[in-house]
């Protein structure tokens, strides 16, 4: 049975691991590699099992495990051209990683196929990702976007599992003390998700058939995790919509969830 687990979630670092018929992939790994091991090996999961690492974006965040990580484990890594060039620019790859560009066709590896769309952050060429399983099911990732455009919109269409940044309240942002230029670029298009944004594509997904919803890249100091949480379900539930019956939504911790989402 596929199933998905937030190793990391935040500005300290980003991770998801799905496993189906005993193989697996990672999307993004952002802490050290000592770390993912260890938050792999909470879900009963053997690094060596994984066929691929699937990049992001180039921010440190994403990618500080990847240069051990995949020279270790001799896995191939999947990332767009733009992420490539960023990476040999700051010596973040080597000889010992085979690194393969995305294709806009999409990437079959065993029991997944993995289908790249653009996101909108301030980054050389950053992407989200659809994973399909074989028996049907669809898992998105769509972090680290500023806004949410009509090309995420429809990658994330018809999805059953969606993890969906939710970064910031604008309130605490704006109070907080954050330098003004950094304020800025959080808030701009090319920055992160708000939770009143979040909110909005939430009511959206659902109403497409989405069921669960895991919020992601919570910032530590801009937001909390029952302020994002409670920012996404009043909207559904204004709409209409129940949490358990019509979709299920969690906030998905710093350190990663305790236990697998089972397809």
């Amino acid at each position: 049975m596929p199933k998905l687990c937030p190793l990391f979630s935040g500005s300290s670092g980003n991770s998801y691991y799905l496993e189906s018929a005993g193989k697996g992939i990672l999307i993004d790994c952002g802490r050290n590699a000592k770390q993912i091991e260890a938050a792999l090996g909470r879900f009963g999961a053997d690094p060596k099992n994984i066929r691929a690492v699937f990049i992001t974006h180039e921010h440190s965040d994403h990618i500080n495990a990847l240069k051990v990580f995949a020279a270790r484990y001799k896995v191939p890594v999947y990332a767009s051209n733009g992420t490539v060039s960023a990476l040999e620019a700051k010596n973040l790859l080597s000889e010992k990683i085979n690194i393969i560009p995305l294709s806009s066709d999409g990437i079959e590896l065993d029991d997944f196929f993995v289908l790249p769309f653009r996101i909108s952050h301030d980054c050389s060429e950053g992407y989200g990702f659809c994973v399909e399983s074989q028996d049907g099911r669809k898992t998105a990732f769509a972090t680290d976007t500023g806004i949410v455009t009509d090309e995420i919109i429809n990658a994330l269409t018809g999805c059953d599992t969606v993890v969906l940044e939710s970064n910031h309240d604008v309130g605490m942002l704006q109070c907080g003390g954050y330098p003004y230029i950094l304020k800025r670029r959080i808030l701009s298009d090319v920055g992160h998700l708000s939770n009143e944004s979040c909110a909005e594509t939430a009511v959206k997904l659902v109403s497409t058939g989405t069921t669960r919803l895991l919020l992601a890249h919570l910032s530590r100091e801009n937001n909390i995790p029952e302020l994002a949480k409670q920012a996404s379900l009043c909207e559904l539930e204004t709409r209409g919509m129940k949490q358990d019956i019509d979709f299920m939504l969690s906030v998905i911790p710093e350190s990663g969830m305790a236990k697998p989402v089972i397809y």
